[in-house]
């Protein structure tokens, strides 16, 4: 599976990785305002809210691993202090939130580094120990759906596993030519106890984290990807 590394993932994303045999993450790719690269959402008693990394303009055109943080305001004080207001009471806060907040106070040049080493902190939490390679490392120049198809020849792969948004984009032919299945799945997102009241989906996984603890590895482990592949 192949996915740019977003800040602070949901579930879902964590999913894909323990699902894959390979897990790509698609740092050369180019950046999109307003997705997932550079915030995520947390639980808070009003309902949710968004924590977002300020980025250094202009980011127009330029690839993932290019994209510089900005330190213009004192975005690492209010992101840690906004998820201890939020999670300070759940019952495996303290499990997790030094870790968390010392990778968040590190001062990252770039935001695909802080993004992966959050990323690699809630991996070995969760117990997932699928391979991983940056695509910047692959040095390949196509874009979109060929890139997808170059990076998993040039990986000997003979699965692609998408998400459903991707019969929205993806060239399917492209993939059948170079003879790699391309599998579509859709994530059942689990609930588990939440603080804050009625449980809500998609959050960022220190979500489930700090109110399952341990337990999260358990309710990854049983959460499933339906495959919606003809």
């Amino acid at each position: 599976m192949i996915r740019q590394p977003g800040y602070l993932p949901n579930i879902g994303f964590f999913k894909k990785i323990q699902s894959s045999e390979l897990f790509v993450f698609l740092d050369d790719a180019q950046f999109v305002k307003d997705r997932f690269d550079n915030r995520n959402k947390i639980r808070t008693v009003d309902g949710y809210r968004w924590l977002t990394v300020p980025l250094k303009r202009p980011v127009f055109l330029k690839k993932l691993n290019e994209i510089s943080i900005s330190y213009d305001t004192n975005w690492q004080t209010e992101h840690c202090n906004l998820i201890f207001e939020s999670y300070n009471k759940t019952n495996y806060f303290t499990s997790y939130w030094t870790s968390i907040k010392n990778i968040i106070e590190k001062k990252y040049k770039n935001l695909f580094e802080l993004n992966i080493d959050l990323i690699k902190f809630v991996s070995s939490e969760l117990k997932i120990s699928t391979e991983t390679v940056l695509s910047s490392e692959l040095n390949i120049s196509e874009i979109k759906t060929q890139k997808l198809v170059s990076i998993c020849s040039k990986l000997n792969a003979s699965h692609y596993i998408s998400g459903i948004s991707g019969h929205d984009y993806l060239e399917e032919k492209l993939f059948s030519e170079s003879n790699i299945k391309l599998i579509y799945e859709n994530f059942i997102h689990p609930k588990y106890e939440q603080i804050h009241g009625n449980f809500l989906e998609n959050m960022s996984i220190i979500d489930l984290l700090f109110n399952m603890g341990e337990n999260s590895i358990q309710i990854l482990n049983k959460s499933k990807n339906f495959d919606l592949t003809d």
